[in-house]
C-alpha cells in the first residue's frame, strides 16, 4: 500500500477534494487494470463508459501516436486534419445532418442548449427526474438531482423536471415557449433505468405538436454500449439533436453534439480552443473502426451477463448492466474490488456495471462469479 499512500498523501494536500476515491489506477490494458501496488482488476467501469475499446488498444494507441508525431494542435482558425472525416462518419452513425465537438459531454449538453435556444428563439428546458447531464453551469442547470445542483443556483436557464417516464406530467409542462426537451434513453446516473419505448416515442410527439426540440443525451449510451451505435435506435425515434463522448475516442477527452438539418450554428454563435482537435479526431476514427467490428456481439454479451445474475433481476441493454442492492452497494463494491472486479455505485444503491465492449466470455463469467459471491 506504499505506492497507493504516495497518491493520496499528495492529493490530500495538493487537490481539490471533489472526488471519493481510494485506489491508485497506474496501468490498464484489455478489459484489465493494475493499481500502483501491482493488484490487477477487470475493469467493469471503464472510465464510467468511456474505455469501450478497452485500455490502451493497440489501434487507438498507433492512431494517438502517429498524429502525436505530426501535428498536436492547431487551432480551429484553420482547417483540422482528420475533423471533416469524423464529422461525416459521425454523422452516418446518427442518421442526422451536421456535427460540432467538444472537449466533454458537459460541453456538448452546454452546446445542445445554446443550439436549441438560438434556432427556436425560445429559452425554457424540460428535463427528467434523476437525470444526469453534466456538471458545468448550462449542463447542471437541466440535471435533476438537488444536492448537486442548488448548492450554485442561480444557473441562468429556466429548467422544469418531470418524473422520469411520466408522459402525462410532461404534456402538461411543455408548451410553446419550451426550446427543448432533455432525455437519456436510459439513465445512466441513475442506475440503469430502462424505459419502455412508448415513453421515448411520446416525448417526440410532445416536441412536434409544441414546436420544441428534442434532445437524445446519449453520452453514456452512445458509441455502441447498448448493442446498438445509439440507445435510442433500439426504437424508431429521430431526435432533434444528440450528444456524445464517453466512448467516443477511448478516453482521449472528446465530446460531440450532432443536428438535423436547419439546425446548426452560424460563425460566430460558438467555438472552442481545443475541441475537435488532431489528436481526439485521430483518436475517434481509430476508435469507431474498432466497435464496428465488435458491435454485433455486444448484445450478445449482454445476455450472457444477463443470464449469469439473473436471479438479482438485472437491468440490461448491451453492456449497461444495472443491479439494486441497497445500503449494501458500497459494501458489494468493495468486497468485488477485493476479489479483482471493479464494479460502481450508482444512485439510490445501484450498481452499475459498463464494462468494455470487448470483454471475453470467459471474464463475463469470472465476473458473475465475483458479483454472486459478493452478493450472497
Amino acid at each position: 500500500m506504499e505506492e497507493t499512500k504516495i497518491y493520496k498523501d499528495l492529493d490530500e494536500r495538493y487537490y481539490m477534494p471533489a472526488f471519493s476515491r481510494d485506489i491508485a489506477l497506474v496501468k490498464g490494458k484489455g478489459t484489465k487494470v493494475w493499481d500502483a501496488d501491482g493488484k490487477e482488476y477487470i475493469d467493469c467501469v471503464a472510465g464510467i463508459a468511456v474505455c469501450s475499446t478497452g485500455h490502451c488498444h493497440p489501434k487507438v494507441v498507433k492512431a494517438i501516436c502517429n498524429q502525436a508525431r505530426t501535428l498536436i494542435h492547431c487551432s480551429n482558425l484553420y482547417y483540422i486534419p482528420h475533423q471533416g472525416e469524423l464529422a461525416k462518419k459521425i454523422v452516418e452513425i446518427t442518421g442526422l445532418h451536421k456535427a460540432f465537438f467538444s472537449n466533454s459531454g458537459a460541453e456538448a449538453i452546454d452546446g445542445a442548449i445554446k443550439l436549441a435556444r438560438v434556432r427556436t428563439g425560445k429559452k425554457n428546458f424540460v428535463a427528467f427526474t434523476h437525470g444526469f447531464h453534466g456538471r458545468t453551469v448550462g449542463s447542471l442547470a437541466v440535471t435533476y438531482k438537488p444536492a448537486i445542483r442548488e448548492p450554485f443556483e442561480p444557473l441562468g436557464i429556466k429548467c422544469s423536471f418531470v418524473d422520469f417516464g411520466d408522459l402525462e406530467g410532461l404534456k402538461k409542462v411543455v408548451d410553446r415557449d419550451t426550446a427543448g426537451v432533455l432525455v437519456e434513453p436510459i439513465q445512466g446516473e441513475a442506475g440503469i433505468i430502462i424505459p419502455p419505448n412508448s415513453f421515448l416515442e411520446g416525448i417526440r410527439e410532445i416536441c412536434d405538436s409544441t414546436g420544441s426540440l428534442m434532445i437524445a443525451d446519449e453520452v453514456q449510451t452512445g458509441m455502441g454500449r447498448t448493442g446498438k451505435w445509439l440507445a435510442i435506435q433500439h426504437t424508431k425515434v429521430i431526435p432533434d439533436i444528440i450528444t456524445l463522448a464517453k466512448g467516443i475516442a477511448s478516453g482521449f477527452p472528446m465530446g460531440a453534439l450532432v443536428a438535423r438539418k436547419d439546425l446548426e450554428f452560424k460563425k460566430t454563435e460558438h467555438g472552442s480552443t481545443f475541441a475537435g482537435g488532431p489528436l481526439a479526431c485521430a483518436a475517434s476514427l481509430a476508435t469507431i473502426d474498432v466497435i464496428e467490428k465488435i458491435l454485433p456481439e455486444v448484445s450478445k454479451k449482454g445476455e450472457r451477463f444477463k443470464k449469469g445474475l439473473v436471479k438479482y433481476n438485472p437491468r440490461i441493454r448491451g453492456l449497461m448492466i444495472g443491479i439494486s442492492v441497497g445500503e449494501k452497494c458500497p459494501e458489494v463494491q468493495k468486497k468485488c474490488a477485493e476479489q479483482g472486479v471493479l464494479v460502481n455505485c450508482a444512485a439510490d444503491g445501484n450498481l452499475r456495471l459498463v464494462p468494455p465492449l470487448i470483454i471475453s466470455n470467459a471474464e463475463i463469467d469470472q465476473v458473475v462469479g465475483v458479483i454472486d459471491g459478493a452478493l450472497s
